[in-house]
């Protein structure tokens, strides 16, 4: 009894360095875990400059194609008056009502963009927190 006592307690001294090994294994799991970590919110930071940085350059291109908007109505306007009054052909009536056209697309087209980089913030700021708890009811009731 005496020799089992004394085995057991001097068994772990002959292990040749594995528990130095699993602990310094471990430490490293633990390191790389933490640097995968600090890497993902590296990453998420740098999402969410990109996407505000983009809504900033939306805001002003938005702002531009407004103006852009305004001032071919505007010209459009005074070039309908010029051709009722018999000043102007219907070229340039037709030149600048598509001129306008083109302003009112443009404009669309930054009111949209400024829309999708709404929704990639959203999504880069970890969207879909609301509905978290539907979609993991949808996925434990079972299917008939």
């Amino acid at each position: 009894m005496v020799w089992n006592f004394g085995a057991g307690l001097l068994q772990p001294l002959f292990h040749g360095g594995e528990l130095t090994a699993k602990k310094r294994a471990a430490e490293a799991l633990y390191r790389q875990a933490a640097s995968n970590y600090k890497e993902s919110v590296l990453q998420a930071f740098q999402n969410v400059a990109d996407v505000l940085r983009a809504l900033e350059y939306d805001a002003s291109s938005m702002a531009y194609q407004a103006t852009a908007e305004t001032l071919a109505h505007d010209a459009l306007e005074m070039t309908q008056s010029q051709f009722q009054t018999g000043a102007v052909n219907y070229l340039l009536l037709l030149n600048a009502e598509r001129q306008y056209q083109q302003a009112r697309m443009n404009l669309i087209q930054a009111k949209a963009a400024r829309y999708a980089d709404s929704a990639a913030l959203f999504e880069a700021l970890g969207g879909g927190w609301w509905n978290r708890n539907t979609d993991q009811e949808k996925s434990t009731k079972p299917q008939s």
